[in-house]
């Protein structure tokens, strides 16, 4: 069984920086893409940012310039370090990967975090 895991979220003033968290856990053998996804209220869940096993990124443009995503391979977990921080970037956020499972021979599935809320807020 896998399982993603979201950290890290938080209430933060306009401008404040928040940084997220998802660890992979189970039975894994290889994570391929990883994303960011987020959910404001009311609203339909939007692809943030997305980063590719071998490193290439690419973002939303409502926060290019702002968000940075990373992965630490060998922790199995993807980061999301969100800087200058706006109201309308308060939402739930969720990680999302494509994985292979150790016991599932070379099908890739895919796996949702639990989400995590964040709040931009004076």
């Amino acid at each position: 069984q896998v399982q993603l895991v979201e950290s890290g979220g938080g209430l933060v003033q306009p401008g404040e920086s928040l940084k997220l968290s998802c660890a992979a856990s189970g039975s894994i053998f290889s994570i391929n893409a990883m994303y960011w996804y987020r959910q404001a209220p009311g609203k339909q869940r939007e692809l943030v940012a997305t980063i590719t096993s071998s490193g290439s990124t690419n973002y939303a443009d409502s926060v290019k310039g702002r968000f940075t995503i990373s992965r630490d391979n060998a922790k199995n977990t993807v980061y999301l370090q969100m800087n200058s921080l706006k109201p309308e970037d308060t939402a739930v956020y969720y990680c999302n990967a494509d994985i292979i499972g150790a016991n599932t021979g070379p099908y890739e599935y895919e796996y949702w975090g639990q989400g995590t809320p964040v709040t931009v807020s004076s």
